[in-house]
């Protein structure tokens, strides 16, 4: 996952203008929803109307922290400009408001023609950023993150919503008296997420966008927003999306809410805070400071680094959203979409990997050798057995290939099997689990994790540079958000190749060698072998 959202991501260069249409006489919109009257403002270098900030909860505050969002309070007094900046939610250290569910939502021009003919609404996008669900925000200034996808081709005309959502222990605080206070709720973060998507189907029609076409899209722990969305129970059949989009999902080990790691994350937290010995626990920790939880969150985001979990935080199982994990809804095939387009990055494991593995002498604990190698393995993976392990190495040997990569290092290696389990593997089982589904490899050095972003998140000078790649790569994914189709709006030539189905057995090849389609069987071997351990992991 990136730690910056979407918005900032690395690798960004100097801002140019691509294919944007020529500017239009437009006036700044101006909307009624059923809770108020919000003003929007009209872009002409970028030819795009948006709404930056549009409440679509209340605060989380008070008796709604960690409690599921609740609806936004009305709007009384006067027009609400939407043209401003909104708070991120409590991040890690010092930044972001608990009043921070905010979406904004930005399109080409729109208006229902009352004169002529009626314009059809069109195709809805709704992002989540990144952050490794411990941090992230999607207040954007203009051009928006996501427009390079959108102007890649005027065949595309689409509306986009990017909305806020609590991360770290504000978003996904859990245990067994978190599930059985009357006033709290398991996975609140990713039922602000579901928030938006109400919000869509009930007001997405006056901003010119069809709430019978959405999809959700999202990188690093916004596509494992993407994976969680697409899963969950607590989502299957209310059609609330149709299509998904996830670019390096991260989808950490979801442990149970009552499992042993999330009562001592729970118990840590309650100590921390100084709740210990309360009467009503859970009450005390509504009422404690704002910083004071921001602190003892911080303390343990990293307790559990190359061993059982990443960050501390991220979703987790529980019994009324997300009831089942990642590995049982990909066996039974129950996704709650049918058309997906999901990628990974070849060199992504290694931001995630200790860097001591890396070097003959090593740091913090780890270096280059095979014996460190198992170390990290016994730490990462404590639940697999002897067996698993055997089979593990054999797929994972000291030297061997895997993709497009020949590898003889230790570093590699690990980067390899934390890549696959947490990253390439959970991208492949969507798109092999959908009715429609399609695999892209972004393989560009130095293909870390993020890289990719350089080629649809900003506009930069990438994009004119290697326009090629750019037209494939983003082409591609504005087609699919378009269509369903990554190749219905095909923007390059007959001499680049399209996108194939997974069911093909092959991937999109992202290279800078050029566009390309390259066989999946060492991936989906891999990954048949996560998915037969994922009980003892887990995912």
């Amino acid at each position: 996952m990136a730690f910056s959202p979407i918005a900032r991501v690395l690798f960004l260069l100097s801002s140019i203008q691509l294919i944007i249409a020529s500017p239009v006489s437009v006036s700044a919109p101006t909307v009624k929803l059923h809770y108020g009257t919000f003003s929007g403002s009209y872009s002409s270098t970028y030819n795009l109307t948006y709404y930056r900030k549009i409440p679509f909860a209340a605060s989380t505050a008070g008796n709604n922290r960690f409690r599921a969002p609740q609806p936004p309070l009305p709007i009384t007094n006067g027009t609400y400009n939407t043209d401003q900046a909104f708070d991120m939610c409590p991040q890690r250290t010092v930044n972001g408001s608990e009043d921070c569910l905010y979406l904004g939502v930005y399109s080409r021009p729109w208006a229902s023609s009352q004169k002529g003919p009626k314009k059809s609404l069109r195709p809805v996008l709704l992002t989540f950023y990144g952050g490794g669900f411990i941090q992230g925000s999607a207040s954007f200034s203009i051009p928006p993150p996501g427009f390079p996808v959108l102007n890649v081709s005027q065949q595309n005309d689409y509306v986009v919503v990017y909305s806020n959502y609590r991360t770290n222990v504000f978003g996904f605080l859990s245990g067994k008296k978190i599930a059985k206070h009357g006033d709290t709720d398991l996975n609140t973060g990713l039922l602000d997420q579901r928030a938006a998507l109400e919000w869509i189907q009930q007001n997405i029609h006056v901003f010119g966008g069809d709430p019978r076409n959405v999809t959700i899209w999202g990188q690093s722990a916004g596509g494992g927003s993407v994976v969680a969305q697409t899963i969950a129970t607590g989502n299957r059949g209310r059609k609330l999306f149709v299509k998904a989009m996830a670019s390096s999902p991260y989808w950490p080990k979801t442990y149970r809410y009552d499992s042993a790691e999330n009562e001592a994350l729970y118990a840590a937290v309650v100590a921390g805070v100084g709740c210990a010995g309360a009467e009503d626990e859970v009450a005390c920790l509504k009422s404690v400071d704002v910083q004071t939880l921001r602190d003892v969150s911080l303390k343990l985001t990293t307790s559990l680094q190359y061993t059982t979990s990443s960050f501390a935080w991220g979703p987790v199982i529980d019994e009324a959203f997300l009831t089942v994990p990642l590995s049982t809804a990909v066996k039974r095939k129950a996704l709650n979409a049918e058309l997906l387009l999901t990628s990974y990055n070849l060199h992504e494991g290694e931001n995630f990997i200790p860097p001591g593995l890396n070097s003959v002498a090593g740091a913090g604990g780890f270096n280059s050798s095979g014996a460190s190698f198992d170390a990290w393995l016994r730490g990462y993976l404590p639940n697999l057995r002897t067996t698993d392990l055997q089979e593990l190495k054999t797929l994972y040997p000291a030297e061997g290939s895997a993709e497009e990569i020949v590898y003889n290092t230790t570093y590699t290696r690990a980067g390899l099997v934390y890549r696959d389990l947490q990253l390439a593997c959970p991208a492949y089982w969507l798109s092999a689990s959908a009715k429609k589904g399609s695999l892209i490899e972004y393989t560009i050095s130095p293909a870390k994790h993020a890289s990719d972003t350089i080629y649809w998140n900003q506009v930069n000078a990438v994009q004119k540079s290697d326009p090629r790649t750019y037209e494939a790569y983003a082409g591609a994914m504005a087609s699919f958000l378009q269509t369903g189709d990554p190749n219905a709006h095909k923007v390059t030539n007959e001499s680049v190749v399209g996108v194939p189905s997974i069911k093909s057995g092959e991937q999109f090849l992202i290279r800078s060698a050029g566009i390309a389609t390259a066989k999946v069987n060492q991936l989906e071997k891999r990954c048949t072998f996560w998915l037969s351990v994922a009980d003892r992991i887990p995912t």
